[in-house]
């Protein structure tokens, strides 16, 4: 029976998940494969690379320089989390991902972006974190408004939460029939349409099917939230979650905060270990 691990996004509020997952690789648990979205995409690949701590290790060290995530970025470069900075430069030099391990590790790793043209979900997987991969992986991560299209491979994609925010759907289709599903929220959140929609409108008025999905997204997303419910009632999902709303937003450059976010990672992982473990004797 395979196993999966499914990684909802939230900018900052990744870094929950981040703590979840020390927890995790800390503890042995491993998984055949692992979907991500956005933050869950960029701060769950370092599971696939076995390097735990990591992802709160390099946040801490750049939450304040103007390259890693700033309005200066965004007027200067089109993208508030810098491209070449935060997906490049960082990784290649300043604190190294482990490409080796990445590629070796046998799990799978699939990163979900949401096709611009057609405001559908693409699913890629990546094997070895090449440049070319890193860009699916900055796609998933960006933002409307707040980041540039990303061109790849003659597809135009942006950020994978727009599409499909929890895609566990997905990986059971794959033929993953335990999950654990990690979420950013907290049980009983339900997401509301935002008051960015008549901007979306007029930004991206070239794309009508983003601007669809982007506006219908409250109601795919919390119908996602039944389904995992569903699944979870079932014994086919695993789910954590944070215990209360998370007190950080897509941005944040107070490293206090960030700690306590990947702390209540940590501690409600602890708090879950028992009951995950015995979830994981049944699949």
């Amino acid at each position: 029976m395979k196993t999966g691990l499914v990684l909802e996004g939230g900018a900052m509020r990744g870094l929950f998940t981040a703590g979840v997952i020390d927890v995790l690789m800390e503890n042995g648990i491993t998984f055949d494969g692992a979907v991500g979205v956005s933050a869950g995409a960029c701060f769950g690949c370092n599971y696939k690379s076995g390097q735990n701590g990591r992802v709160i290790r390099y946040n801490l060290r750049f939450c304040r320089n103007k390259h890693y995530c700033s309005i200066w970025s965004l007027i200067f470069t089109g993208n508030m989390f810098g491209a070449k900075f935060c997906y490049h430069t960082i990784p290649d030099k300043l604190d190294l991902f482990d490409y080796k391990t990445f590629s070796e590790n046998p799990m799978e790793f699939f990163v979900v972006c949401t096709d611009v043209i057609t405001g559908k979900p693409i699913y890629k997987r990546m094997k070895t974190a090449c440049f070319t991969e890193l860009e699916w992986l900055r796609a998933s991560a960006s933002m409307p408004l707040a980041s540039e299209i990303v061109s790849i491979d003659g597809r135009k994609l942006l950020d994978g939460g727009i599409s499909d925010s929890i895609p566990l759907r997905f990986m059971e289709k794959n033929g993953y029939e335990k999950n654990v599903v990690i979420l950013t929220q907290p049980r009983g959140y339900m997401k509301k349409q935002g008051k960015s929609s008549a901007i979306i409108r007029t930004v991206y008025r070239e794309y009508p099917e983003f601007v669809k999905s982007c506006i219908n997204r409250p109601e795919m997303y919390n119908n996602q939230l039944k389904y995992i419910a569903k699944a979870e009632k079932e014994g086919r999902a695993f789910v954590i979650a944070p215990p209360e709303k998370l007190p950080v937003g897509h941005i944040e450059h107070n490293p206090d905060v960030m700690l306590e976010v990947y702390r209540t990672g940590r501690k409600t992982a602890f708090k879950s270990l028992e009951k995950l473990l015995k979830f994981r004797k049944l699949c």
